[in-house]
């Protein structure tokens, strides 16, 4: 039953993407309300599934699958709210399909990473705050791919009118308002990992905890340089992909070699 609710979710994310993909090839603006409707239907089918995943059992399993299917699903709930105000065309295609790609990895790979997390509700409270920035700031490294994709193209003079495309200025603007969200979101998530985990620098956890703040130091200089000197362009971008993917190896490096390597 769970297989059937996955997949049927990840088809309709699909079948959100078949309203989509073909406008972008095009002038004509894409209807948003199929989009809306398909994409609201995979995320309602994505909640009831990670939940009898996550929380049918004794405890939560958090396994990695289950946790980046989860973020796929924050992401992907963030993005269709946002789709009616702002033109993330040439992003929902990727965000779909990783949450499809997701949505049928943990379902056919199944893992386990038992946690009890009801007896520690700080513990849970931070792993929200990090579960949020880290989905954040993914949207944000987007935002910087789509920067610099417009930018090459403008550039080159590569660059067709197309409705569904957002101006390079708007995108800029809204890159820096989310990592200055995911900024915040990732500096309280720290906040409260000093606070409530003892453990943050236990053996097998250091590296945890080193990335995190080297990732929060590459976003702090990036966002000073920006509103201090004036920093735009491929620096920008730079500095974006290079605070994800330490972000990307802080949450899931150790454990991916645990659970999908290894197998443990």
């Amino acid at each position: 039953m769970d297989i059937l609710i996955a997949f049927s979710a990840a088809g309709l994310y699909l079948l959100a993407l078949a309203f989509i993909v073909p406008g972008l090839s095009h002038h004509n603006g894409i209807q948003s309300r199929p989009v809306l409707i398909s994409a609201t239907a995979a995320i309602v089918l994505h909640v009831v599934f990670l939940k009898d995943l996550i929380l049918g059992g004794v405890g939560q399993n958090l396994s990695i699958l289950n946790v980046a299917s989860l973020i796929s699903l924050i992401i992907s709930v963030i993005t269709t709210m946002a789709m009616l105000r702002m033109r993330l065309w040439f992003l929902l295609p990727v965000i779909y399909s990783f949450a499809a790609i997701n949505l049928a990895a943990a379902a056919m790979l199944p893992g386990a990473f038992i946690t009890h997390l009801e007896s520690h509700p700080q513990v849970l409270l931070h792993i929200s705050l990090a579960l949020f920035a880290y989905s954040t700031l993914m949207i944000a490294t987007l935002y910087a791919i789509q920067l610099a994709w417009l930018d090459y193209k403008l550039k080159h003079k590569k660059l067709a009118f197309n409705p569904n495309l957002p101006p390079l200025m708007l995108v800029e603007r809204q890159l820096f308002k989310i990592i200055l969200v995911g900024y915040v979101l990732l500096t309280v998530t720290l906040i409260t990992g000093f606070i409530y985990l003892q453990d943050m620098f236990a053996q097998g956890k250091t590296h945890k905890a080193v990335l995190s703040i080297l990732a929060w130091c590459v976003y702090g200089v990036m966002l000073w340089g920006h509103y201090r000197q004036g920093w735009r362009g491929k620096k920008v971008i730079w500095f974006s992909l290079i605070g994800a993917f330490l972000l990307t190896l802080a949450y899931f490096g150790s454990r991916f070699v645990k659970e999908i390597i290894i197998g443990h």
